[in-house]
């Protein structure tokens, strides 16, 4: 990918919500430095052929566009990606080197692809996800669920098996810990990969970039929204080729995951917690989900 290209791709992470299904269709048949140059200038949104929208649907892609426009007059590429870089942060997009692979199965009609990953740490990320695992649960986890996520992601870990999870307190934040004693942990995050959040993980965050690696698709600053967090779930399903679910009630974002792991065809497990606690429900919930992967 050219030069151009890259330097479009990093400046739409900064003004264009990350997984937009139009974005990407129009990505792939226009290239991101058109796009952008279009985007700048205040041209009518690109089309796509034989995309089959409505009157409706063109409505919300103009007003979309139009929104993507005004925050593209505040970018300068040159300056974020200097920002970037000394936060120590890369910019690392599709065909790279360092592009993690399972990542084109987002690639399908329809689907949330991604345009761009700003990774922060000295791990390479194709390389650890390579071999790896996602563990995912409840941030309001027990001692339980946080002892078995511990000695999932140590064994994992000492088997050079790296383990992806969301950085999140509870179960994300166990396995992060104990696959960082033993090797390598990446940390999806909802934010900047500069960004430390939650706050109290930024000692761990610290230590992780010495070995392993952050990744966002948020560019350097940007704080994370709600939205963010279900967007950025379907990246660590698609990173590994299998997730664990640990802890989850019904309402639990590792559901989320769990069910981007089941479209992508990735294996799903659960691990089993005791039949009175609440957690318990999500990962009942999932069997459904395992049983479709088949």
């Amino acid at each position: 990918m050219d030069e151009d290209e890259v330097r479009a791709l990093a400046a739409l992470t900064a003004v264009a919500p990350p997984g937009d299904p139009w974005l990407g269709a129009v990505l792939g048949e226009h290239g991101a430095a058109r796009v952008w140059a279009e985007l700048v200038a205040g041209a009518p949104p690109p089309t796509v052929p034989g995309d089959g929208e409505t009157v409706v649907d063109r409505e919300r892609v103009a007003q979309r566009w139009t929104r993507w426009h005004a925050r593209a007059a505040g970018v300068d590429v040159d300056a974020l990606l200097a920002a970037s870089a000394a936060a120590g942060v890369r910019f690392v997009a599709p065909g790279d080197p360092e592009w993690p692979g399972r990542l084109e199965a987002l690639d399908a009609p329809g689907g949330r692809r991604s345009h761009g990953l700003w990774v922060r740490g000295r791990g390479d990320l194709r390389n650890l996800c390579l071999r790896s695992a996602a563990i995912v649960g409840s941030r309001a986890a027990t001692s339980y669920g946080e002892h078995v996520a511990a000695e999932i992601a140590y064994d994992l870990a000492e088997r050079s098996v790296t383990v992806v999870s969301g950085g999140a307190y509870g179960i994300d934040g166990a396995a992060h810990r104990a696959a960082h004693a033993a090797g390598a942990t990446v940390v999806v995050l909802a934010c900047g990969p500069d960004v430390d959040y939650p706050r109290g993980h930024a000692g761990l965050f610290a230590d992780i970039a010495r070995t392993g690696v952050l990744v966002s698709e948020r560019p350097v600053g940007a704080r994370p929204t709600a939205k963010d967090f279900l967007v950025r779930n379907r990246l660590i399903a698609a990173l590994t080729p299998g997730t664990v679910v640990v802890e989850a009630g019904r309402r639990s974002g590792a559901l989320n995951t769990a069910s981007h792991a089941a479209e992508l065809h990735r294996v799903l497990m659960a691990v089993p917690t005791p039949v009175s606690g609440a957690s318990a429900l999500g990962p009942a919930g999932v069997v459904p989900f395992v049983l479709d992967v088949s």
